[in-house]
């Protein structure tokens, strides 16, 4: 829906759960983007009413433990740059890749740099 003329997106998640309600499969699609499927998917949206975050995380069963911390890694790397271009805070931006990197060494996902 359009509001005062101004352009509108949309992002839509169909969920498939099993019997015990644990994702199955998750697919997504948005205004440019045709259905895509997905293995996990994490969703934060800030409620101004409450001053909190509402927070959707999934994850289906073929998501294998490597997966999710090559997604984790990544994520924290987007927060350390959202971060930064949100609040122009280079240094705490700079402690969150840092903490990436960290993160990235002990899931095996990075090789510890050369000392």
């Amino acid at each position: 829906m359009k509001k005062d003329n101004k352009p509108t997106s949309a992002i839509h998640f169909d969920i498939t759960l099993d019997e015990n309600k644990v994702p199955e499969q998750i697919n997504w699609s948005a205004t440019d983007f045709k259905n895509k499927e997905a293995k996990a998917a994490f969703v934060s949206v800030w409620d101004a009413d409450k001053n909190q975050t509402l927070k959707l995380d999934l994850w289906t069963k073929k998501m294998q433990v490597e997966e999710m911390y090559i997604f984790y890694y990544e994520m924290l790397n987007t927060l350390s740059s959202s971060l930064e271009r949100a609040t122009s805070n280079k240094s705490l931006a700079k402690d969150i890749t840092d903490f990436a990197a960290y993160f990235g060494e002990k899931t095996d996902i990075l090789k510890p740099p050369n000392k």
